[in-house]
Parts: structure tokens; C-alpha cells; sequence
């Protein structure tokens, strides 16, 4: 297993295509490489756009973006070591109004990638799926690991499981993420994530609404950890293997509704929409982590409660 720093001696001088480098995860992944010897080239739809709303990655000397869509970009004309392939279409709303559409941006842009890969003389890819392969988790599975047979249901699910065949199929060094629920710095207030929600309700000081019941049972792991574990996965995991990526403490999200309050200091009222049905498991979305941990030694740095107080003043201080 190599450390932090083996890992930023390995990334030294190296040159890395990133797809999804504009998103969330993509952000967080820009924050850890620009503070290393390593040249970042994205794929965005919007590279000028992107740079006025987030200038701080624009005066990054080792940051370039390059305009296209995923699904039909231009390939630069050059060699990369890796590539990390993360463009998703990751919107509820898509999900629900236009599945197909959803499909195609992960299959069809995981064909474009695969075929810029090939091109470009790529040593190693790493693919970030999600833990939506798996389907529905069974409520009495405290934590679902990577040898639980996938059968997703989502569109975006089944996009990502297609996607993770090709790459394993393409011949290309592949190693596969299955990231779970996150936390952290650009995390959205207003869209399909509770936690961000809660902590959007609690800094405008307003109700906190749980559209269910409030027994689901989540996890949440933050921005930085994420970053790093990926890092870890595309230089070390094993070739043809995937890994869950996330946080193995589970929370409900009722219960998380209070954790987020309690570190606001905020006294907003919690409003439970949903009624539980006697005697039902609450459904969970929990990975195990024990695989990542095991061969790779690694863990969570950033406990649960100063994930979301981080999150918090972030979101303060950046409003």
C-alpha cells in the first residue's frame, strides 16, 4: 500500500485526463491535484463558464480545460498516463423526465472515452461508477458489499453497471469506484441530496421537511476523503476490481435531520412528512468498506460531525 506522499511521488510529472472535472467530485479531485506536480487536462462543456464562477481553479498553472461533450469530443492530440473518468449526468429530474437520455451519456460517453483511452496510450483508468449498481439494498444487510450481485433499477444505475463492463471489456487497465453519499465544500442545498438540504434548511433557519419517514439509513463521507481514496484506487487498486467508496457509519436520516440542527445551533422545527409502517426494516444505503481497507489501508479521516460542521462553514463563508 502505498501513503499520501508515495502516492504524490507516484503523480509526479504524470498527465491526467479528467471527465466529470467540473462536477462535484470533480472539484473536490481539483482541490487535492492542484496542489501537486501532476497536469490535469478536463473535459468541460462550458470551460469559460466554469472558470468565472469557480476562479480559483483557473490561476491553477497545472489546470487546463478543453470544451467538448463527452459522448462526441475532439481527443487532444497527445499521450496521457491515466485517465479518470467520472462525466455522469448525476440529476434526478434527468432521471426521472428523460431516462434514455441519462443512459446515453454514460454509456456512449464511456464509449468516447474508451476510444480517446486506446488513442491516447493510457496506462490505467479508473471508472467512477456508483453504489446504484447494486440495486436496491436488502434492509436486513447492514452494510452491501462488492460481491452482492448487481441488479440496479434506476437508468442511471444500469447506465453505470454497462459502463463498468466496457471498461473492464476494453483491454484498458481498468479499476472500478463505487461511490456511495458525500459531504463537503460545493455541495448543492436545493437539490436531491437530505444532507444538503438539512444544512440549506438550518442556515436560512427554516422547517427541516422529510418527505418519508425518516428511517432510511445513509452514510456520508466527505469531499477530501473521497478525493484521496480515489487517488489511492487509480494508482493502486487492483486491475479489474471494483471498490465501494464511502462511509460505513450509518445514520437515519431522521437522525441525521438532528445531527445537522445540533452542529448548526439552530432550533428549526423537523418536520416528519411520512408514517412508518409497523414492523418494515428501514431501507438502507450503507456500503462495506472492509475491501478498501484491507488492501489499500484506507480509512475515513474526517469523522461524520466535522464533515458536516466543515460542510456548514464552507457554506457560510462561501454564500
Amino acid at each position: 500500500m502505498k501513503t499520501p506522499s508515495r502516492i504524490t511521488d507516484c503523480l509526479k510529472g504524470k498527465t491526467v485526463f479528467l471527465t466529470g472535472g467540473t462536477g462535484l467530485f470533480g472539484k473536490w479531485l481539483l482541490d487535492r491535484f492542484q496542489r501537486l506536480d501532476v497536469e490535469i487536462v478536463i473535459l468541460s462543456r462550458n470551460p469559460a463558464q466554469f472558470f468565472s464562477q469557480f476562479p480559483l481553479f483557473g490561476k491553477s498553472p497545472n489546470i487546463t480545460l478543453i470544451q467538448g461533450d463527452v459522448r462526441n469530443f475532439h481527443f487532444p492530440s497527445r499521450s496521457f498516463d491515466y485517465v479518470i473518468h467520472a462525466a455522469t449526468e448525476a440529476s434526478a429530474k434527468l432521471e426521472h423526465e428523460n431516462p434514455s437520455e441519462m443512459y446515453s451519456v454514460i454509456v456512449d460517453g464511456t464509449q468516447r472515452v474508451l476510444e480517446f483511452s486506446k488513442q491516447a496510450n493510457v496506462k490505467r483508468l479508473l471508472y467512477v461508477s456508483s453504489g446504484a449498481v447494486y440495486g436496491i439494498q436488502p434492509p436486513e444487510l447492514s452494510h452491501i458489499p462488492e460481491s452482492f450481485p448487481c441488479n440496479p433499477v434506476t437508468a442511471y444505475g444500469k447506465g453505470k453497471l454497462k459502463a463498468e463492463q466496457m471498461c473492464l471489456g476494453s483491454g484498458i487497465e481498468t479499476v472500478i469506484a463505487r461511490p456511495f453519499a458525500f459531504v463537503g465544500p460545493w455541495l448543492p442545498l436545493d437539490a436531491h441530496f437530505a444532507i444538503g438540504n438539512f444544512i440549506g434548511n438550518c442556515l436560512r433557519n427554516e422547517p427541516i421537511k422529510i418527505k418519508g419517514d425518516g428511517t432510511p439509513i445513509r452514510s456520508y463521507m466527505y469531499g477530501s476523503d473521497l478525493a484521496e481514496w480515489l487517488m489511492a484506487l487509480l494508482l493502486n487498486g487492483r486491475v479489474g476490481e471494483a471498490y465501494n467508496v464511502g462511509s460505513d457509519d450509518a445514520i437515519s436520516v431522521a437522525d441525521l435531520a438532528g445531527l445537522v440542527r445540533s452542529i448548526a445551533g439552530t432550533d428549526n422545527e423537523i418536520l416528519v412528512r411520512g408514517s412508518q409502517i409497523p414492523g418494515a426494516l428501514p431501507s438502507r444505503y450503507v456500503p462495506s468498506v472492509r475491501k478498501a481497507r484491507d488492501e489499500l489501508g484506507l480509512g475515513i479521516k474526517v469523522a461524520q460531525k466535522t464533515a458536516i460542521r466543515h460542510t456548514l462553514v464552507w457554506h457560510k463563508t462561501n454564500s
